[in-house]
């Protein structure tokens, strides 16, 4: 794990000082932070507005939940007054708020106070020179919705939920052996230079740095209707984790809806109506920032997660864009790098220079725009936004690499997949290549010969579906390599999986200073051997903005920390929440201003149940709330009912992957493994050795059990190979179908602390397939990687008792090393058999295994038969590769 370093090289002048509500800073002890207000809250009623817990939860389960129509929440409600009928209420008794209609809930949802930051519409129009008869865009009145950016980031930081998800100053971050880590914006070198001049100012003294990421994409909604789109703006606070950004919180939120102009399709190619579009663009983004100016200069008083006040300097951060919102933000022609001043012929050549305002600036002054077009890439006729706003911001800078589309989507999905297809129809012709792409799309797109691991997805119809998302290109990445080696020449295996290194490696939430340099190397080397494209005939030639790109992320990662926490898919995922679902609950007659509501009402409910959770308003369900509210001590027997007891089971079951809260084990390891709990259907199992070896079909099993006892008994002695010099068992044994490990892996899905859990599976049902998982075991701690370890599958996990001692074991067999493939990369493994030709097994402790492994049979080119299933890949194939792309703990856990 890393850590932070207590040496803050920030100016000193610039520490973040907790400070009163006035803006003073504080001359003695530090007091208690301020709770979060709740102004909705009434003399006797916490609730407020709400009349009690039933009325919240009602409405958040027909609300946020369910997505309930107005006459579904009426319905609702006259099912709950019927029932206060049968009860003999009166009127509106017993029911919650005393709502009758779907409307009354809406009222109350309106009169939240907490969140409230109301949209606003300003109106721009053309003002240029027009012809005896305009076209239409000419005419129109073109709508600017905005949310006052100030109210959405001051909720953002009064967020009790980012308290340990917060940094309120730049730090260093170094792992253990002392290299430099980058994670989060605050660890970044551009923090400390944002500092260092807004420090300048001695007014600025005791404050903090707010550095504000924004990020714009537009969305489609529905193509049916006439490809209805949306441009909308978020906004996140650079002060909050990457985790809390990707999380599904207010951590990023949307504060502006762009206009977009129509005209027909003669209009749209048109200089006039281009260059209209873009004025519009920039000057409404010039608008939504406007406010944060004269904060960049001058403190606002902020209250932080952590309950304290600040005096705040804002200062515009990076931006999330794809490559073609990047061109327009960068006011450059399509096709040229909106980082660097390389030609689009010639992307690569290593004599470009990097961009920046001041160069343009100079550049507009002293050439005519036809040269700024062909020579620089530069459109000298819009003036961009962010420069105006904020003269020391350099848009080229801000611009944030981009994983999705640059690297995931981009350089792996439409260029590497698709240029493998090309090749294989150039190669052996067009009936060839699809057989053997047919065979390639058994291998790893139905998952059907790879063995079953925690998150792994399979796609049960092949390619056959119109639009791939960037989480069907990551399942297709931690499978892909297996699959076209065998098919493919070395070269290309070879460039993929050189790609495939650096694009692991940037897509993690902590990148080391050794890792850092381990990218710049591999992008180097990707960008010569992809040239074998060249050579084989698939390409006339290879220069792609989204592939340049990648020789930028360097110095990116070094100035904003982990791409990780600033790619658009962060901004791609709350299109979902903060566009399409709202435009859905609309009625789709000029949505947007239903949609606004929409998401105003769900900011005020959001903005409530923090206050609720602070509270420990919103522990357990709402029966169980009610029956300690109303019936005291003698609600247990609620708490205890059939209805409790399942909603408490269904919150229980886990998935085979998924976050662990907490932080490392206690005992400090990085790594720990749990037998899970023994549920009723495995009772039937033998308790006693032989009869459970004869019962699970193992005759071996109880020469490894005891074998196990003597080395626990002897651990420096030799291990007899008969079981009469072996100690004696007669107690029973507990069998387990699971082991849960929870291991640190920050740049997964995780939890708090960047714990994550898997579970590995020993079952003999599983989906009704027998189910025996492999695992990484540690052979020495002091070894790297693969050289330190060794496969095993574990084919029964089981507790006993000996002499007073509880023991948690595994029967394994093993997979030896043979070796790393040269083009894949990956190390290979086959089954260790004895003499006999029969797989040695051996009895392991738990405490033994680091995590689950993930397998790939070495395919080669043989063909798999039609009717091959995953079920039976571990039983076919007698070698694999071990696979570190199967998430980004293998990767950097098996990667020098």
């Amino acid at each position: 794990m890393s850590f932070i370093s207590n040496d803050v090289l920030a100016n000193p002048g610039f520490v973040a000082k907790p400070c009163q509500e006035d803006g003073t800073f504080f001359d003695g002890p530090l007091p208690d932070p301020v709770p979060l207000q709740h102004p909705d809250a009434t003399p006797g009623n916490d609730w407020g507005p709400f009349e009690d817990r039933i009325a919240f939860d009602f409405t958040e389960y027909h609300y946020i939940q369910l997505q309930s129509s107005v006459a579904e929440i009426t319905k609702g409600i006259d099912i709950l007054l019927a029932n206060s009928f049968k009860h003999s209420c009166q009127h509106n008794e017993g029911l919650p708020n005393g709502w009758r209609r779907g409307e009354d809930m809406y009222e109350t949802i309106d009169s939240i106070q907490s969140g409230d930051a109301p949209w606003k519409t300003y109106k721009f129009w053309y003002t240029g020179p027009k012809p005896s008869t305009p076209p239409r865009w000419m005419e129109e009145i073109y709508e600017l919705s905005l949310h006052d950016i100030l109210l959405v980031l001051r909720y953002q930081h009064a967020t009790p939920e980012f308290k340990d998800k917060f940094d309120s100053r730049p730090y260093q971050e170094f792992d253990p052996q002392g290299n430099w880590v980058f994670s989060n914006l605050m660890s970044g070198d551009w923090a400390y230079r944002q500092v260092d001049i807004i420090a300048k100012d001695p007014q600025t003294h005791g404050a903090m740095l707010v550095p504000v990421i924004a990020g714009s994409d537009k969305t489609t909604v529905s193509v049916a209707t006439g490809h209805q789109e949306y441009h909308p703006v978020y906004a996140s606070s650079g002060l909050i984790t990457n985790t809390a950004r990707r999380g599904h919180g207010n951590g990023v939120t949307p504060f502006a809806f762009l206009p977009i102009p129509k005209a027909s399709k003669s209009q749209r190619k048109k200089a006039t109506f281009q260059k209209f579009c873009r004025q519009l663009y920039h000057k409404c983004l010039e608008f939504a920032f406007a406010p944060l100016r004269q904060y960049m200069t001058s403190p606002m008083v902020l209250q932080c997660p952590d309950g304290h006040f600040r005096r705040a300097i804002f200062s515009l951060g990076p931006y999330i864009a794809d490559y073609p919102e990047q061109v327009w933000l960068a006011t450059i022609v399509s096709n040229w790098c909106p980082k660097c001043d390389a030609k689009p012929d010639n992307l690569d050549d290593p004599s470009s220079h990097r961009r920046s305002h001041e160069k343009t600036d100079y550049l507009i002054k002293n050439f005519d725009p036809g040269i700024l077009w062909d020579e620089f890439g530069i459109r000298s006729d819009i003036s961009p936004a962010l420069h105006a706003l904020v003269p020391h911001a350099d848009i080229h800078e801000l611009l944030s690499p981009d994983l999705l589309h640059q690297l995931i989507k981009g350089t792996f999905k439409d260029h590497l997949v698709d240029w493998v297809g090309e090749y294989l129809t150039h190669q052996h012709g067009q009936a060839a290549a699809l057989e053997i792409m047919d065979d390639i799309d058994r291998r790893y797109e139905r998952v059907s010969a790879v063995p079953p691991y925690p998150g792994l997805r399979r796609f049960p119809d092949g390619r056959d579906f119109t639009q791939w998302t960037g989480d069907d290109s990551k399942a297709l990445m931690k499978v892909y390599l297996a699959a076209i080696a065998g098919y493919l020449p070395s070269a290309i295996v070879q460039s993929i999986a050189i790609f495939m290194d650096a694009c692991y490696i940037a897509r993690r939430n902590a990148i080391s200073a050794p890792a850092l340099q381990h990218l710049k190397e591999c992008v180097e080397t990707f960008h010569q051997v992809r040239t074998v494209f060249i050579a084989l005939g698939v390409r006339a030639s290879i220069s792609l903005p989204r592939q340049h790109a990648l020789f930028h992320y360097w110095p990116s990662i070094q100035l904003f920390g982990s791409p990780n926490g600033l790619c658009s898919s962060i901004t791609e995922s709350k299109h979902i929440k903060a566009v399409k679902e709202p435009w859905r609950r609309s009625n789709r007659y000029k949505a947007l201003g239903q949609m606004l509501q929409t998401l105003t009402r769900l900011s005020k409910l959001a903005a409530l149940r923090q206050f609720f959770v602070s509270k420990g308003m919103l522990a357990g369900t709402t029966s169980s709330y009610m029956a300690r509210t109303l019936l005291g001590k003698e609600g247990d027997e609620v708490l205890n009912g059939p209805l409790d007891t399942e909603m408490n089971n269904e919150e229980e079951e886990v998935d085979d992957i998924e976050p662990a809260s907490g932080n490392p084990p206690a005992d400090g390891s990085l790594s720990d493994v749990k037998l899970a709990t023994t549920t009723p259907a495995e009772h039937h199992y033998p308790r006693e050795l032989y009869s459970l070896a004869e019962y699970i079909g193992q005759p071996d099993f109880p020469l490894a059990f005891c074998q196990f006892l003597f080395e626990c008994k002897n651990p420096n002695s030799d291990i007899p190979n008969k079981i009469e010099d072996c100690p004696s068992f007669r107690g029973k044994i507990y069998v387990h179908h699971s082991a849960v490990a929870t291991f640190y892996a920050p740049s997964d899905l995780c939890g708090t602390g960047g714990m994550h859990r898997e579970h590995i599976c020993s079952t003999p049902s599983f989906h009704g397939h027998t189910r025996r998982d492999t695992a990484f075991v540690v052979l020495d701690e002091e070894k790297p990687g693969m050289e330190g370890m060794a496969i095993a599958r574990v084919h029964l996990f089981f507790s006993f008792q000996y002499r007073e001692k509880d023991y948690s074991c595994a029967l394994v067999n093993w997979y030896v090393p043979t070796g790393r493939d040269h083009d894949t990369g990956m190390w290979t493994v086959k089954l260790n058999y004895n003499s006999r030709g029969c797989p040695i097994f051996q009895v392991i402790d738990v405490d033994a295994i680091a995590r689950g492994a993930h397998l790939l049979p070495v395919y080669g080119s043989q063909r798999l038969p039609e009717d091959f299933t995953h079920h039976d890949a571990l039983d076919s194939f007698r070698s694999f590769f071990v696979n570190h792309y199967i998430d980004h703990h293998a990767h950097e856990f098996l990667v020098n």
